[in-house]
């Protein structure tokens, strides 16, 4: 049987999602919980993957287990069993084809900064010494609105077979102390987020221009583009699949 496991994570302490040989990551530490509670070999497949130190306030995997369960009992379990860094919301089965991967429609993220010290959002929030303009920003966001080709913004070294994004979304919110940044596309490239942000923080630092922005964006070569914004406020904040309702149950 295969399940939609929909939980949430704190990446500080860990170096991203995926598995790796020499470092602890967020998949690791969930499949080891799953498999020890129960009592079979659990392999966790996610709907995407995150740095080191980027979080996730709402992400998806899949897994496959062949015994039976109560699903909420398992979260009861499972949460008791996992850090407190790592939050499950939801178990639920889905059709055996059904893939947190592939059959996500849509991902959103988040990049949250503040501009003076905070010791309650340190580690949460990037702290930028720019002086942050809303409707500038939002101006410069909008360019990235379009269905195209983003590699200017890819890590180099990216093994996707195709880099055309569909982003459908793009603005800056202010909420008190904190400028939060929204995008949403049909798909992400690796590191893609980060160097969107940072590319228009170096705009607003002076780096560049504002003109020359339409022209980083059609040159498809990372090197074009600008730095890349810290891990630490970052957040993949949404996904959406057809089958399932926003609370995470199957429709």
């Amino acid at each position: 049987m295969r399940y939609f496991i929909h939980l949430q994570y704190r990446g500080t302490n860990y170096a991203g999602w995926q598995v790796q040989n020499n470092a602890l990551t967020v998949q690791e530490v969930l499949d080891k919980a799953l498999s020890t509670i129960l009592r079979e070999e659990i392999a966790t497949l996610g709907c995407g993957r995150t740095d080191a130190g980027v979080h996730a306030s709402s992400f998806y995997a899949h897994f496959d287990a062949s015994g039976d369960f109560d699903a909420e009992k398992l979260v009861f379990k499972v949460n008791r069993f996992l850090p407190k860094d790592i939050a499950v919301f939801s178990i639920v089965p889905v059709h055996e084809e059904a893939h947190a991967r592939f059959d996500a429609t849509s991902r959103t993220y988040h990049y949250k900064m503040h501009q003076h010290k905070s010791a309650f959002l340190h580690g949460l929030s990037t702290l930028t010494h720019l002086q942050l303009d809303l409707d500038y920003l939002n101006r410069l966001a909008s360019k990235f609105i379009m269905k195209g080709d983003f590699s200017s913004f890819q890590r180099v070294g990216g093994d996707n077979k195709t880099n055309i994004c569909d982003v459908r979304e793009s603005f800056w919110t202010r909420e008190g102390e904190q400028f939060i940044y929204t995008i949403t596309a049909d798909r992400f490239l690796r590191n893609m987020v980060r160097a969107v942000v940072g590319t228009q923080l170096d705009i607003v630092a002076g780096r560049f221009k504002e003109e020359a922005l339409p022209g980083i964006i059609a040159a498809q070569d990372r090197g074009k583009a600008g730095t890349s914004a810290l891990p630490d406020g970052l957040y993949l904040a949404e996904i959406t699949y057809p089958y399932l309702r926003n609370d995470g149950k199957t429709s």
